[in-house]
């Protein structure tokens, strides 16, 4: 019988790339396997992301006239990686147009499986002012270890009977047998990543709609911006593709209190999710224990019920972790620092 997981188990599991000031001894065993990607400007090198060895192989590999357009240098002594130390000399879009090229050549050659699930989507990249320096394709966000950005919706109903002790009715996803990642786990009601220039609330509108079939005016006028929740996840083997890679991750994450009259259901729409099913916080409470949720979903469930005084210093030990590391501090510039 699988262990039961802890709420501390539960953050650890996403929140799972050492603390250098923390623990240094595990922080430097796991920077052996990495390089720092490092953007350059006139004020000099700041740290966006980190690559593992193979993709810094990959990059010693890449054509020579390809990396010198990508102004390529490695520095070995330091570990770290630039592209573009000409940025000034090139602009936005021929950035984004080259490390395009980088990753169509690796998704040519078949050196990554994480490309597999190629999108042809944007994300963004940020410099030190937290200024756009280029994009590239979701799906080799993780080779670069840079910033991924995302929005996540809890949809909820109020209902008071003998079932459950508390007034919420959360409507919980089971993601669909088929998907690429975390098949078959469950899920926050709405949950995306953000495209480069894309508002998160316009971001939480489309994805409502995809994902749950929720209308634009009920989910415009009730949808409340609620937190951030922010960690460095390693990946594992059901992330889809290569397993350790390291993903600093911001989700903005907002509420959406449905009519208790059964008016308005999340429905599947984009056969991303399987069902939908209406769950008391006790049987969430349940299934989180079981190890039933995606990993980061699970963070933004737990998250909720901090915010709704389920979960209090005086009823749940790891309380404090939990609103440590659900909010953790991430080095690299972007729009999630103040």
């Amino acid at each position: 019988m699988a262990s039961r997981l802890s709420t501390l188990d539960l953050v650890a599991k996403v929140d799972a790339f050492p603390y250098a000031d923390r623990d240094p001894e595990a922080y430097a065993q796991i920077m052996m396997s990495f390089y720092t990607f490092v953007w350059e400007d006139k004020e000099g090198q700041v740290p966006i992301g980190y690559m593992k060895l193979d993709v810094v192989d990959a990059l010693k590999k890449a054509p020579e006239a390809l990396k010198e357009q990508l102004g390529l240098h490695i520095d070995e002594s330091n570990r770290t990686v630039a592209l573009f130390r000409d940025a000034l000399d090139k602009t936005y879009e021929e950035r984004t147009q080259l490390v395009g090229q980088l990753t169509a050549l690796w998704r040519e050659q078949k050196a990554f499986p994480i490309l597999k699930s190629w999108r042809n989507e944007l994300w963004p990249v940020y410099g030190r002012n937290k200024e756009l320096v280029f994009s590239m394709e979701r799906a080799s966000m993780g080779l670069f270890g840079t910033t991924r950005y995302g929005v996540h919706m809890n949809a909820f109903i109020r209902r008071q009977d003998d079932s459950s002790k508390y007034d919420f009715r959360i409507w919980v996803p089971k993601r669909a047998a088929n998907k690429p990642t975390y098949p078959s786990m469950l899920d926050n009601a709405v949950a995306g990543g953000l495209m480069t220039n894309e508002d998160p609330f316009e971001c939480v509108i489309r994805e409502a709609d995809e994902e749950a079939s929720l209308p634009e005016h009920v989910v415009r006028k009730n949808a409340k911006e609620v937190s951030t929740i922010t960690y460095i996840y390693i990946t594992d083997e059901r992330a889809g593709g290569e397993a350790g890679l390291i993903y600093p991750e911001c989700q903005w994450v907002y509420d959406l209190e449905l009519p208790a009259d059964g008016s308005v259901v999340p429905e599947p729409k984009d056969g991303e999710v399987e069902s939908f099913s209406l769950r008391t916080v006790e049987e969430i409470q349940e299934q989180l224990a079981q190890g039933l949720w995606k990993p980061n979903c699970a963070v933004v469930m737990l998250d909720f019920l901090v915010r709704h005084g389920i979960y209090t210093p005086e009823n749940e030990p790891h309380y404090d972790a939990i609103l440590d590391r659900a909010h953790r501090h991430i080095a690299f510039p972007g729009p999630h620092q103040a």
